[in-house]
């Protein structure tokens, strides 16, 4: 048994050892049992080094709570993952890429997960259908970046991994190949040195981690990130927006700038899906809006991701910005910056075409003019039917 694999061991995966570790004054294990069955879980050491105290935001994130029981609004499969599943493990929503969900386990469980319909279960997660993942990737040209995700990609033996690695790499049109894994902050042990060495024989291969508070930035999850940085793995961050967690400007910041400092660049923050279980997390766009303005301009580029809503039913990622532009005609631009100072920016003179005879042309039949002073109005018209399915 290899370290990491022991390390996970000694941590706590029943409320009988969560109440043990911090008062039965404090873990009602008959009230809580019904969230624990709904959803395990599982706390590594790393994650419980992180809880400070009871109700803190490393607690909120991962010890069940009876709020997990009032479903109003919650989806079981909140994207729609499995409508856009051709073959087991495999969601291929977008037009050039898929997930291929390759482990059916975490060091730890989130209970915000939007896959905790299927996390923890590994019926549902099967490992023995890679075969068929395998061929509809081959059978799909047009996939060249592929998403291992789960559970967790790293809780998968090297041997494993490099399976999945060698056989990816087998097929032509794969160019990219990502991980989403929040390995580095609950199990940062798992970044073991042959691992890096293994990793580096399949690039280009990226690892999209996941972090949600600046207190998960551990001394040993930075040394993680950076084995991780100088194997080559490029490293992105994808942070969930969590009521009670990080729903701070203050917090949000000295969180993307930290993972800066560990050569991990911010990707996205999404707001929490509308999945079932996890709805008590979930804030108002408001409050996403006003934590990207609090970022842009008063930062580091590199420090503002995406502020994006994985649209509920399959919709895909759709960005949200705050609103700089105030207005938009044929003449010029008027927006506010980062400051709210108001500017105006000249649009170009177009000149009309003329013929050889210098008599001016009509305008080309794909261009259309804007109404003087009259702002841009967001089209009324229907999303276009989804045709590529990807994930």
């Amino acid at each position: 048994m290899s370290e990491w694999q022991q390390v996970l061991r000694e941590g706590v995966d029943t409320l009988e050892k969560l109440a043990k570790r911090f008062g039965d004054d404090v873990i009602d294990v008959d009230a809580l049992k019904p969230a624990f069955d709904n959803f395990q879980m599982r706390l590594t050491p790393a994650v419980l080094e992180q809880i400070k105290e009871v109700g803190d935001p490393m607690w909120q994130q991962y010890v069940p709570t009876v709020e997990e029981l009032d479903i109003q609004d919650g989806m079981i499969d909140s994207l729609d993952e499995d409508g856009d599943s051709p073959v087991p493990n495999i969601t291929h929503r977008y037009p050039d890429r898929a997930l291929f969900l390759v482990s059916p386990v975490c060091a730890s469980y989130c209970r915000f997960c939007t896959r905790r319909r299927k996390v923890g279960d590994p019926e549902k997660i099967p490992l023995n259908q890679y075969e068929s993942a395998f061929e509809y990737i081959r059978s799909h040209p047009e996939i060249r970046d592929i998403i291992m995700s789960g559970g967790d990609p790293m809780m998968l033996s090297d041997r494993r991994l490099e399976y999945l690695f060698q056989n990816l790499r087998a097929i032509p049109h794969v160019e990219i190949i990502r991980i989403g894994s929040r390995i580095t902050s609950h199990l940062p042990e798992r970044i073991t040195p042959e691992f890096c060495e293994m990793v580096k024989k399949y690039h280009p291969i990226y690892m999209n981690t996941h972090f949600n508070h600046p207190s998960e930035l551990t001394p040993a999850a930075v040394a993680a990130l950076g084995r991780l940085a100088d194997a080559g793995v490029p490293l992105g961050c994808q942070t969930v927006l969590l009521r009670g967690v990080n729903d701070d400007p203050a917090i949000m910041k000295e969180l993307m700038q930290k993972l800066l400092k560990a050569r991990v660049r911010p990707y996205y923050i999404y707001m929490a899906d509308q999945v079932a279980g996890g709805e008590h997390f979930r804030t108002t766009v408001q409050k996403g809006l006003e934590i990207v303005q609090a970022l842009r301009g008063w930062t580091s580029g590199l420090a503002v991701p995406h502020f994006v809503i994985d649209a509920p039913g399959g919709g895909g990622k759709v960005p949200l910005l705050p609103e700089y532009v105030e207005e938009i005609t044929d003449d010029e631009v008027v927006f506010r910056n980062y400051a709210g100072e108001r500017y105006v920016y000249k649009q170009p003179r177009i000149p009309v075409p003329v013929d050889g005879c210098g008599v001016a042309a009509e305008a080309a039949p794909d261009i259309v003019p804007i109404q003087t002073r009259k702002k841009s109005k967001r089209s009324k018209r229907p999303a276009a039917k989804r045709s590529a399915r990807a994930g």
